[in-house]
């Protein structure tokens, strides 16, 4: 005797599972859904076989084709190399400052330029090299170490007061809190102050102006206007690294600053350093 039940209603098998009183019916999958279930279970299989897949202890089971993505990058980037080979071979021994005269290669070092500071420098300066507090911007013609092609490959190569390149520009600030007194700090901002701005305290700002001939024109100079040699800016234009308010400026004088920029030279190519140098003097304040 058969142990099977069959549904009055529909005369279907029943699994034997009841909830509340319904049956479960043993209906068949259709034919054409147990047929892709079976060939997506072989595809799967021959997907595994033919391509990586399966992680193991310190990589990946390679496949027959033993292909991979990475392979792929780096034919793209061999391809790319070779492509622009006797570019790059140009670049390298261009000269910088007439390298404008030589439309494709400078088009291509620009190019080149903007993927490296998008990818090294837009972190500091800006995606648009706008730069922020305490980072320069770029693109105008305020220049703490000079604007020219070359000058911007000196800085971009050999970098800012840091202390693995020792010929990165350097120059340093005294704090003058350990020098001079609230009331005469107060009176050398209201000087700087007075450079650039129609809103000051002329009485204070006199008396400015002698403590910054005794104590600041030595490296910013009589008239305010800087030094590039020694990387010390100009206080006339309204053009401020750390910010021009008196506060930030008392700040600055008080405890001075000191920015440092990467020897970039030491972690790019010579052609990167190239490229940087040419794009950065093309966004307008280069020299």
């Amino acid at each position: 005797m058969s142990d099977q039940k069959i549904d009055e209603e529909t005369g279907v098998e029943t699994t034997g599972h009841s909830w509340d009183g319904i049956q479960e019916l043993n209906n068949p999958l259709p034919r054409w859904w147990l047929w892709t279930l079976y060939l997506s279970i072989i595809w799967a299989i021959g997907y595994t076989v033919y391509y990586p897949a399966w992680p193991l202890v310190t990589g990946a089971t390679a496949g027959i084709s033993e292909w991979s993505t990475r392979n792929q990058v780096a034919e793209d980037i061999a391809a790319h190399q070779e492509q622009n080979a006797e570019l790059v071979a140009a670049l390298v021994v261009a000269d910088m400052e007439t390298i404008a005269e030589d439309t494709s290669l400078n088009r291509y070092a620009i190019a080149r330029g903007r993927s490296a500071f998008l990818a090294q420098c837009s972190q500091c300066h800006g995606s648009g090299a706008a730069g922020a507090v305490g980072y320069p911007n770029l693109l105008d013609n305020d220049w703490l170490w000079g604007g020219s092609m070359n000058e911007i490959m000196h800085t971009v190569r050999h970098g800012v007061r840091n202390e693995t390149d020792p010929d990165a520009h350097w120059s340093e600030m005294p704090a003058f809190g350990e020098i001079l007194t609230s009331e005469e700090i107060s009176a050398a901002v209201e000087y700087v102050v007075s450079l650039s701005s129609t809103e000051y305290d002329t009485s204070l700002a006199d008396t400015g102006a002698l403590l910054f001939s005794d104590n600041c024109a030595v490296c910013h100079g009589d008239n305010a206007q800087g030094d590039r040699d020694i990387g010390a800016p100009n206080l006339t234009d309204a053009i401020w690294l750390y910010g021009g308010d008196r506060a930030s400026l008392t700040e600055t004088v008080e405890y001075a600053r000191f920015g440092v920029m990467p020897a970039w030279g030491q972690r790019l190519s010579e052609e990167d350093v190239r490229s940087l140098s040419a794009y950065v003097h093309a966004l307008g304040g280069g020299e």
